[in-house]
C-alpha cells in the first residue's frame, strides 16, 4: 500500500469538503414548504419499538396538518444492520435516495459494528449520514430543575476523529494511524449557530470546550476561531476549558449550574453529552437533533442495546429518548406549542411524577404504557 498516496486522497477530499461549504446556501424554512415529510427509521436492536411510539405520539400532536396535507410521515426501511453489511455501506444507496427525499428525519438508533463482529466494517450509519446530509450541529439539551441545570451543548457533527473514522490505516502488526481533521469553515458554522442560540434565548455564557494545550493543531483551530466568533456577541461572556476538567466541573455542584452553552468538537462532544444526560436520568432520557441547512435528523443518544431484543425485553425499553428527540423535531420544523405540550407531558412522566417505573424489565413499565400516558396528557 502506497500510504503517501492514502493520505493524499484524504487531504484532497477534505479540500472538496472546504470549498463546498463556502458555497452553502441558507437554512431552508419548513413553512415556506407546501409539504413537510417526515421520515421514521427505525434503526437496530430496540430502534423499531422505541420509534414506533414516538412516531405515534407525533402523528397524534400533527393529525390537523397530516389530514391538510402539510406533514407527511414516510417509513423508510432498510437502515438496518442486516442490510447494511449485506450492501457494504453505511448507508445503502436505495436507502440513502429515500432519505433524501425527506426534510426531517426521526431515527432509532443503529449499531456500528466493531472490529471483531460478525458484521461487514461498515462505516457508522450515524456518521455516514451527518456526511451525506452535511448535519453539521448535534444540539443535545440537558435540564434538571432540582438542579439549577439548564445546559445546551453544540457537538460539531462532521468533523474530528468519527468523521474519518473508517480510513484509518494499519501500517503493520505494530503501528495504526487514525486521523482527525478540523477546517476552520467547519468550525465557523457551529460556533455561529451555538452563539445565535445563546444570543436568541438569552444565555449569558458560551463555554468552548477542548484539549489545545496538547491538540494544538487542530483543537488549537478550533478554539481560535470559537473565540474569533464570540467577539461578535458582545454581550455573551466566553471561556474556554480543556475536556478533562470539563468533566469533572459537570459533577461540580458548586460550579456546574454556571454553565449554559457548549461547543465542542464532535468527540469531547459524544462523551460530555453522555455524561450530562446521567444527571438528567441517563442516556435513555436524552434527545438529539442533528441540523444542517437543508435537512435535520431526530434520534436518541443511546445505543441499540441488542441484549434486550436478544433477553425479549424490548417491550420495555424507554422510548422517552426519541420521544424527547421528537418534542425537538417539532420546535425545529415551526411547531413550537405542540412541542412545549409534549416537553411538558415528558416532564410529568419521567420527572414530576413518576407514576409508571421505567426499569428496562418486566417489572417496570413498558414503552407502550409510558406513550399511552404521554399521549393522554397531550390530549388534554
Amino acid at each position: 500500500m502506497d500510504y503517501l498516496k492514502a493520505f493524499e486522497a484524504i487531504v484532497l477530499q477534505q479540500l472538496a469538503r472546504v470549498e463546498k461549504m463556502k458555497s452553502d446556501t441558507d437554512f431552508i424554512n419548513y413553512q415556506a414548504l407546501d409539504k413537510i415529510i417526515i421520515g421514521v427509521i427505525g434503526g437496530d436492536g430496540i430502534g423499531p419499538a422505541i420509534t414506533a411510539h414516538a412516531h405515534r405520539v407525533l402523528a397524534q400532536l400533527l393529525a390537523d396538518e397530516v389530514k391538510s396535507g402539510k406533514v407527511q410521515f414516510k417509513t423508510i426501511d432498510g437502515c438496518t444492520i442486516e442490510n447494511r453489511a449485506a450492501a457494504g455501506k453505511a448507508i445503502p444507496d436505495d436507502v440513502l435516495a429515500e432519505i433524501k427525499k425527506c426534510n426531517v428525519l426521526l431515527k432509532g438508533p443503529t449499531t456500528t459494528p466493531r472490529k471483531g463482529d460478525k458484521w461487514a466494517n461498515v462505516e457508522s450509519a450515524n456518521v455516514a449520514m451527518r456526511k451525506e446530509l452535511d448535519l453539521f450541529a448535534n444540539v443535545r439539551p440537558v435540564k434538571v430543575p432540582e438542579l439549577n441545570i439548564d445546559w445546551a451543548f453544540f457537538r460539531e457533527n462532521t468533523e474530528c476523529l468519527y468523521a474519518l473514522g473508517s480510513q484509518g490505516v494499519n501500517i503493520n502488526d505494530e503501528l495504526a494511524f487514525d486521523f482527525r481533521v478540523i477546517t476552520s469553515p467547519g468550525t465557523e458554522r457551529i460556533a455561529k449557530l451555538a452563539f445565535e442560540y445563546a444570543k436568541a434565548n438569552n444565555k449569558k455564557r458560551v463555554t468552548i470546550v477542548t484539549k489545545a494545550n496538547v491538540v494544538k493543531a487542530t483543537d488549537g483551530k478550533f478554539l481560535d476561531i470559537c473565540k474569533q466568533v464570540g467577539e461578535e456577541y458582545p454581550g455573551i461572556e466566553v471561556d474556554d476549558w480543556y475536556i478533562d476538567i470539563m468533566t469533572a466541573k459537570l459533577i461540580d455542584e458548586k460550579r456546574r449550574s454556571q454553565f449554559e452553552v457548549f461547543i465542542l468538537p464532535n468527540l469531547y462532544g459524544d462523551i460530555l453529552t453522555d455524561e450530562a444526560a446521567e444527571l438528567q436520568g441517563g442516556v435513555g432520557t436524552a434527545g438529539s437533533a442533528n441540523i444542517g441547512k437543508r435537512y435535520a435528523m431526530f434520534e436518541a443518544i443511546h445505543g441499540s442495546a441488542p441484549r434486550m431484543v436478544e433477553e425479549g425485553r424490548d417491550i420495555y425499553a424507554d422510548p422517552s429518548s426519541v420521544i424527547r428527540a421528537g418534542a425537538m423535531l417539532l420546535s425545529h420544523i415551526g411547531y413550537q406549542e405542540k412541542a412545549d405540550q409534549l416537553y411538558s407531558a415528558l416532564e410529568k412522566c419521567t420527572v414530576t411524577e413518576k407514576k409508571l417505573s421505567i426499569t428496562g424489565r418486566p417489572d417496570g413499565s413498558t414503552g407502550a404504557q409510558i406513550a399511552d400516558y404521554i399521549l393522554a396528557e397531550t390530549g388534554k
